[in-house]
């Protein structure tokens, strides 16, 4: 009877912890190695989403007024830009394992951080109001690379996988930023340092004395990056990269056009009449035969041909939207509608609204975060 009783007594407790637990408003999931990321602006939060069951298993606050998301290449932490129109200065940190808010990361001057991407184990941000792109190493913590624009509004971006070229669009100067990481020759001797043989300047070293020694690293090659500004359309926001790296589409919001910038040439080789005006995001397919655009304003998701460089179609997916996120399956693709409060779930083989998903008021950026 007595172990009857202390059964009784224990299972008891295992129940009110579950209740306590569940009531605490704790998820009991864990998050899956593969998980959709999605921000709240209204909530302030950033939602984790079983990519599987579309459901939310866990949220996380992060600071007013986030915009973009990014997660590790390990997939166990994400970073939040917290932007305030150019004001705010800081970077809000998820542990996507723990499901918790960690620390933020204070970016200083580099106010208005925006867009984001996480490549060779560093955090690289626009700073739209120090108009500059910047770098932030984890390991050690600090802002480890700074490079200014000189333009207005620089906003998304774009970092290739070996570092060496960065592509930032730059909304109200109209342009796009190419930027190149070169090799410089050495630096060598200070000028004047070896007088012609034979003579001697006044002041200058005795005959036979060495020549003072070049300045640290004067003999080393240097590394410096060149900026290639392209004018394209007014008000050009959303782009991206075509998956072969030969181009790069960018939608412009007020001429309601597409600009298709020729990455060898570094010129515009094409500007499309798409009528996407207030458009906010551009992404391509997979396999580089479509390109997606949302608009702000308009509830239509705009398909393009790249091949034809023509109009495929028009699905209605809410009232206007901002965030896309293509899964890298190729099958889906996922569209943050902020006026309507959910992200829709698009069949890329159908081209048709499957779903919904409720992860917080005016969702909008999206990303994944994969575990290895």
């Amino acid at each position: 009877m007595t172990r009857f009783k202390n059964f009784q007594l224990l299972a008891g407790v295992v129940v009110l912890g579950a209740l306590l637990f569940a009531a605490a408003g704790v998820s009991a999931q864990a998050t899956p190695s593969r998980a959709l990321l999605a921000l709240s602006k209204r909530n302030h939060t950033l939602a984790i989403v079983d990519p599987n069951t579309l459901q939310v298993i866990a949220r996380a606050p992060v600071g007013a007024d986030p915009h973009e998301v990014i997660a590790s290449s390990d997939g166990k932490t994400a970073y939040v830009s917290i932007y305030g129109g150019g004001r705010y200065h800081a970077l809000s940190v998820i542990d996507l394992v723990g499901q918790k808010a960690l620390a933020d990361i204070d970016t200083g001057a580099l106010n208005g951080p925006h867009g984001l991407a996480f490549v060779g184990g560093k955090v690289w941000f626009t700073a739209e109001g120090a108009k500059a792109i910047a770098s932030y190493d984890p390991v050690s913590a600090r802002i480890d690379w700074i490079m200014g624009t000189g333009q207005n509004r620089t906003h998304m971006l774009y970092v290739t996988a070996d570092e060496k070229k960065i592509y930032t669009t730059n909304v109200s100067s109209g342009t796009v930023s190419i930027l190149e990481k070169v090799a410089l020759p050495p630096m060598g001797p200070p000028p004047g340092a070896r007088p012609p043989q034979g003579s001697q300047l006044p002041g200058s070293q005795p005959s036979g004395a060495q020549p003072p020694p070049p300045p640290p690293g004067g003999n080393q090659a240097r590394m410096d990056w060149n900026q290639t500004v392209v004018p394209v359309g007014k008000g050009d926001e959303g782009f991206d990269v075509s998956p072969d790296g030969r181009e790069l589409w960018t939608a412009d919001a007020q001429d309601g056009t597409l600009s298709v910038v020729d990455l060898k040439t570094r010129t515009v080789s094409a500007t499309l009449d798409a009528k996407t005006f207030g458009a906010n995001r551009l992404k391509f397919t997979a396999d580089g035969k479509l390109a997606l655009i949302s608009m702000l304003g308009n509830g239509d998701l705009v398909i393009y041909d790249t091949a034809s460089r023509k109009e495929f179609k028009r699905v209605r997916i809410g009232h206007g939207a901002a965030g896309i996120l293509i899964d890298r399956d190729g099958n889906r693709a996922f569209i943050a509608c902020g006026p309507d409060n959910y992200v829709a779930v698009l069949d890329l083989k159908t081209l048709e609204v499957t779903g919904h998903v409720d992860v917080g008021g005016e969702p909008d950026g999206l990303a994944w975060a994969i575990r290895p």
